[in-house]
């Protein structure tokens, strides 16, 4: 997204402008504060008498209290030059409190304290022989100009403790025939340019009666300019925001100026990077109560923040919308289910049937799948029974596993054979795309001689519960046909399976069996053993009811975790009319 063109630049112009006002109207009020305070502490101009200056007694201090006066560690070195002019050795001369102060704490109480009088250096610190320190001693003395700071590294003894690594910024200055050497403790500005490097802040004060800024070392790397450019002012630093960062600018610059408090702002960066700073800034009074003659700030750059905020935001609006998306499908599909799919009662008893059906859906998809079953009477007098599962999840799967149930209604008032409704239902699927594919159980039940006949389309086969035992029925002749939309013209053969009284038959969908990866011969061998077992463990009782408790115990013992389909167990128990 290109926010500097996220608003109109008519409306940017506005309010560039409004940032410049501000600051031009805030240092016009400085400017009128400073005259008229300069005013005001100006005496009158009245004529004075001259006086007499008082004798001045000229003091001359001693090189110690020189170095007592410094703040920081100091040491006194005198050179020792041979022959050829270069030096030998240097002499430590003398130091300040503030060194030996330093050196104790530093190395543990580990060296011999500093010697009054001339001592070799590098015999009292061999390790300085072979640091920069040598370099910046020689280059003094032959220049006779201050040299450094330069980071001087070396490690000294720590006594018990241990060695010491020494890390301070060094001073060395001619001081008349000697050198002044100085040192940083702890190497303060170093570390605090590392600290901000870290954490990505830096901080400045702008003056508001001039545009001067004080900024601190790693102010131009925060903001992304190149080492040595020119430093930008609070007007330049509007210029170089996106459009749609100048009115979060505007607000803290005026809560900061005018409201005279603490204020913030994310600031988008132009450029490549589209860099995102993120800055706080406060007030600073000449006076207290006073007006504001400074803006001090921190700024910090939140770019990989801001983005890793903004991918998370957009994957959790996208993560929303899909989950919208999957909660109205599946209110659709589970209405769709509701509507064309039976609920058992006992309207099947008088044709020498009950029927209980179990449906599982696939949490993992839209909560439905293309499971489907039917059970009725048709205008013959006989009972049309089937099971199928269309091919897919979700909506897609329900609308067809409702057209393919509907033409097999609309199909069964022709009264033909179980054979020529597969095959017509075959050519429907076909004649509707190439995805739409399914598989079935397709049955007719004479209740006259209480005989199931039945085609398989693909699907498993049906097994039959006879006393106690359970068993697969046999295939038709030739094998189950083809599932239904692979190949038009697809012809199916039918099986007749007479049934006696408490005889069950289970049709029921590969979604509660089929384990990925698994052995279809296994599915059912395990299908098999679980109805057995579950029908010895706790028998039917008679009724629909007693006989939907035993499909839904063995739909308990099949289901799990491992299930990623949806499942439908349609139980049928032939009893007398």
């Amino acid at each position: 997204m290109d926010h500097s063109s996220s608003v109109p630049d008519a409306r940017a112009r506005l309010e560039l402008g409004a940032i410049k006002e501000l600051l031009l109207a805030q240092r016009r009020r400085v400017l009128t504060y400073a005259r008229d305070h300069d005013r005001r502490a100006r005496p009158p101009a009245t004529e004075v008498a001259p006086r007499t200056a008082a004798p001045v007694t000229t003091y001359h201090p001693s090189g110690q209290e020189v170095l007592d006066a410094l703040p920081m560690p100091a040491l006194l070195l005198q050179p020792v030059t041979g022959a050829d002019g270069e030096i030998s050795d240097v002499l430590h001369v003398s130091q300040n409190a503030e060194a030996v102060a330093h050196l104790v704490v530093r190395l543990h109480g580990g060296s011999p304290p500093l010697a009054s009088g001339p001592v070799s250096l590098y015999e009292r610190f061999p390790a300085l022989r072979a640091s920069r320190l040598p370099e910046l001693i020689a280059r003094a003395h032959r220049l006779r100009e201050p040299q450094g700071p330069a980071t001087v590294e070396w490690m000294a003894d720590g006594g018990a403790q241990g060695p010491v690594r020494v890390n301070d910024e060094i001073r060395v200055a001619p001081c008349g025939p000697q050198l002044l050497l100085t040192w940083e403790r702890g190497n303060r500005l170093r570390m605090a340019a590392a600290a901000q490097h870290l954490v990505r802040t830096c901080w400045a004060e702008w003056n508001l009666g001039d545009d001067g800024i004080e900024p601190s070392r790693g102010f131009r790397q925060v903001i992304g300019l190149p080492p040595g450019s020119a430093l930008p002012t609070l007007g330049d630093l509007a210029s170089a925001v996106t459009n749609d960062s100048l009115p979060g600018y505007y607000q803290m610059l005026y809560d900061v100026i005018l409201r005279k408090r603490t204020a913030s702002s994310d600031l988008r960066l132009r450029g490549q990077n589209r860099r995102i700073v993120r800055m706080t800034a406060e007030p600073v009074r000449i006076a207290p109560g006073s007006l504001v003659w400074a803006v001090r700030a921190v700024l910090s750059d939140v770019t990989a923040e801001r983005r890793r905020r903004e991918t998370a935001e957009r994957t959790a609006l996208e993560a929303r919308r899909q989950r919208q998306r999957v909660e109205t499908l599946t209110e659709v599909a589970e209405a769709l289910r509701e509507a064309v799919l039976p609920h058992f009662q006992d309207e099947l008893a008088t044709y020498g049937l009950q029927a209980a059906v179990v449906y599982r859906p696939d949490a993992r998809e839209a909560g439905v799948g293309g499971d489907w079953y039917k059970a009725r009477r048709v205008p013959d007098g006989r009972l049309l029974i089937a099971l199928g599962d269309a091919r897919g999840h979700g909506l897609a799967a329900v609308t067809l596993m409702a057209k393919l149930r509907y033409a097999l209604a609309g199909l069964t008032y022709t009264e033909q054979p179980v054979e020529q409704l597969t095959r017509w239902l075959n050519e429907a699927a076909c004649a509707d795309g190439d995805e739409s594919t399914a598989t079935a159980i397709v049955a007719r039940y004479h209740p006259e001689g209480s005989v199931l006949r039945w085609t398989c389309a693909g699907h498993p086969r049906p097994v039959l519960i006879r006393d106690g035992r359970a068993a697969v029925l046999p295939s038709p002749e030739g094998g189950p046909g083809l599932s239904l939309g692979v190949l038009p013209g697809t012809s199916y053969t039918a099986v007749e399976t007479p049934l006696r009284v408490d005889d069950i038959v289970l049709m029921y969908s590969d979604g509660l069996t089929e384990r990925r990866p698994g052995d279809p011969d296994r599915d059912t061998a395990r299908f098999l053993a679980q109805a057995q077992d579950c029908f010895h463990a706790s028998p039917p009782p008679p009724g629909r009811l007693g006989l939907l408790h035993y499909a839904e115990q063995l739909v308990e013992r099949l289901d799990g975790p491992h299930r990623d389909d949806d499942a439908t167990l349609l139980a049928l128990r032939r009893v007398d009319p």
